[in-house]
């Protein structure tokens, strides 16, 4: 079966605004259609994602309809940006409600995101990225999913600079490097998981 991908935009700005975690995420689907893998990025400031640690929070909750189409796809891409050295609120937030899928395992004890897996792709203007997707990685597979080599793309400025990664020029070569790379064991990874998930206990 084909392989589906879906990104996450967790940047503060909502709408159509310019953003260089979608830009970023715009090059992390263009490579995964490369590999054949129809991908898409959804916004989270444009939901109402209700804080919690349940896959429902009641009326008005948006986060049930965005758990669906990202248990519905093969790889996950967390893109947020760094503030105050710190992953965004929104991708905390988003991080916090996959909490839930600890309560939600299936006989053999599989959490809802087994054999699914994540990346995250993180842009700012100064170090910390590294902080940031350790962060990430950790809280992505306490709750189930894999981890593929290399699974992080990103961008940081120089310190105290002024320039934003969606006001480049040109692409930045190691980024788009780092991308590939991703992209690639993503792909490889998603098709044996899909092929023979996880068994679970015994």
């Amino acid at each position: 079966m084909p392989l589906t991908a879906i990104a996450f935009n967790c940047t503060l700005k909502s709408g159509k605004k310019q953003s260089s975690t979608n830009k970023l995420l715009g090059e992390v689907i263009a490579e995964l259609a490369k590999a054949g893998v129809k991908g898409e990025i959804l916004r989270i400031a444009d939901y109402d994602v209700k804080p919690g640690v349940k896959s429902d929070e009641g009326e008005g909750d948006d986060w049930p309809a965005l758990r669906k189409k990202l248990l519905a796809a093969d790889i996950f891409i967390l893109g947020t940006p760094i503030w105050l050295g710190q992953p965004s609120s929104i991708a905390k937030r988003v991080m916090e409600r996959m909490d839930a899928f600890l309560g939600e395992t299936d006989k053999q004890d599989r959490m809802p995101s087994y054999g699914k897996v994540a990346c995250c792709a993180i842009v700012g203007n100064e170090d910390g990225a590294h902080h940031c997707s350790a962060e990430i990685f950790q809280a992505l597979n306490d709750v189930g999913f894999t981890i593929p080599a290399n699974g992080m793309t990103y961008w940081v400025g120089e310190a105290m600079g002024d320039t934003d990664y969606k006001d480049l020029k040109k692409p930045y070569k190691k980024t788009v490097d780092a991308t590939r790379m991703m992209v690639r064991n993503a792909v490889h990874l998603a098709r044996l998981l899909q092929q023979k998930t996880y068994p679970g206990k015994a």
